[in-house]
């Protein structure tokens, strides 16, 4: 079972016990948020539905004014000029008001908004906004036709609530100042008038006024959903981006680790090393006696303990070595023209007593008439050598290694190395591939390393931009292969044939 480092462990706990602990602030948050805002979403949506608002008012600051001069000209037909005049001013004065009002608002520094204040001067600043519309009403008092100004002022009415309310959609409470006063005066100045036509407009002029509070209200609804929907995108959107920051760092400081780890081991592997070779030197002297025979005979055997565990120790070494130099991008490949099956061959040789102490069958299958191999021999030593050595020493006494060099379906070369030991379970081959990751059986035998041999073998390959492939089975063995691609493979070229065309000299006779 691989390591699992505590830190790890611990970033999962923290991670999980952050989030509870985060959904309850966000839960607390948006609680103060509604309780603080005026619409009771989100303090963040009334800064948002005030300023559409604003900006709705500003950019009508010159269409509602054409729209009164229009009004003011249709309305001179049934009433003097000068009234017709003073209303308009009037209203595009009040106008002027909410704009220059909102425009503050779009100035004003967001630490110091208030939804409240804001609100209540916005709404004020409507009241008397919709109060210069109702003195639509005084027009009466000009002494023109009733029945033809009554139609009048039900059209300007008409247009004048319809514009206001699209302009003040997004604050309710303005939509309703600004339109209820010009509808009520003008509603009950029809009614006061009488006629079954005038009823008729009062209660058009009415009953539009409730369809576009409505219709206003309505479009707020849109507005806000879409102000939290724009919220969320947000706030998605920052998550996003701290997730991302924090697994950069994550990354960041693993590839930290992961580099202070490969420094730690090459160093502690050299240091190590320099003893360990005079370690293994006088112990040879020792065991063979060279300084003249020992006293008590037990020394040799001691003194052969002693360089047995040294060459293990000293290959443990070698493949700390080697991993961290693969790992740090300093393993570098010195190539050359290679033959596969003379590397596979000697490799058998040196593995040969070592099976036969087993009593191990090793086998051996090489395929006729294989090109040579563009690699690096020391490398691809020591993955043959790394492959046979696992098979041996995992299989049982008086089992079977095989090893067979041939050619791969795409035109490259490998190595397979097939035993009949007690096979990987299926859920451990990912362990056994990964570093200083060792299966069960591992744990079980009395000859164990350090977990490195596949991962070694596998980065080797990468490096030669082959691939490796462990299979195995419970109870039916293992087969681990190393495939070249075909464009190591150094297939002999077609002789190149020359042609010259020849040169024929006719001469004339006589």
């Amino acid at each position: 079972m691989p390591f699992t480092p505590a830190a790890t462990n611990g970033d999962a706990r923290a991670q999980t016990g952050r989030e509870p602990r985060r959904s309850s602030q966000r839960a607390v948050f948006d609680a103060r948020q509604r309780l603080t805002s005026t619409s009771g979403t989100r303090a963040a949506f009334d800064f948002e539905l005030l300023d559409e608002y604003a900006g709705s008012r500003i950019s009508g600051e010159l269409a509602l004014p054409a729209i009164l001069l229009i009004l003011a000209l249709f309305a001179s037909l049934w009433v003097p000029v000068l009234a017709a005049a003073a209303w308009v001013a009037t209203v595009i004065a009040a106008n002027t008001v909410v704009v220059l009002l909102c425009r503050r608002f779009k100035r004003s520094e967001p630490q110091e908004y208030s939804a409240g204040y804001w609100t209540m001067r916005f709404i004020l600043a409507e009241t008397a906004y919709g109060i210069a519309w109702s003195l639509l009403s005084l027009f009466t008092l000009t002494g023109a036709a009733a029945h033809d100004l009554a139609v009048a002022m039900f059209a300007m009415v008409l247009v004048g609530v319809a514009a206001n309310a699209v302009s003040t959609r997004t604050l309710p409470g303005a939509t309703l100042m600004s339109t209820l006063p010009v509808t009520l005066t003008v509603g009950l100045n029809l009614i006061v008038s009488g006629g079954t036509l005038n009823y008729a407009l009062a209660a058009v002029t009415l009953g539009g006024e409730v369809f576009f509070v409505y219709l206003a209200r309505q479009m707020h609804g849109s507005e806000l959903e879409s102000v939290k929907h724009r919220a969320e995108k947000d706030a998605l959107i920052f998550e996003l981006e701290e997730a991302r920051h924090m697994s950069d760092e994550a990354r960041r400081h693993a590839e930290q680790a992961n580099i202070a780890k490969s420094q730690f081991l090459a160093t502690m592997s050299h240091e190590l090393r320099t003893p360990l070779n005079a370690i293994i030197g006088f112990s040879e002297v020792l065991q063979s006696e060279l300084l003249g025979p020992h006293a008590v005979p037990q020394y040799k055997e001691y003194a052969g303990d002693i360089h047995r565990s040294g060459q293990h120790l000293l290959n443990l070494i070698n493949e700390l070595l080697d991993l961290s130099r693969i790992e740090a991008g300093k393993y570098e490949l010195n190539e050359e023209a290679v033959s596969l099956i003379d590397i596979a061959e000697d490799c058998r040789r040196m593995m040969e007593i070592r099976a036969q102490a087993k009593g191990i069958e090793l086998a051996v299958s090489y395929a006729a008439g294989l090109p040579r191999l563009w690699g690096d021999e020391r490398a691809i030593r020591q993955v043959v050598l790394n492959l046979l050595s696992n098979a041996i020493k995992f299989t049982p006494q008086a089992g079977k290694v095989q090893m067979a060099i041939d050619r791969s379906a795409d035109g490259g070369q490998l190595v397979s190395v097939r035993d009949n030991g007690p096979g990987i379970p299926e859920d451990e081959i990912a362990t056994v591939l990964s570093s200083f990751g060792q299966g069960s059986l591992a744990h079980k035998t009395a000859e164990q390393g350090a977990g490195l041999g596949l991962p070694i073998v596998q980065r080797i390959m990468e490096l030669h931009q082959g691939r490796f492939d462990l299979f195995s089975k419970l109870r039916f063995g293992t087969e681990a292969i190393a495939t070249f691609p075909r464009a190591r493979v150094m297939d002999a070229l077609a002789p190149v044939v020359a042609r010259t065309e020849r040169l024929r000299i006719y001469s004339d006779a006589g």
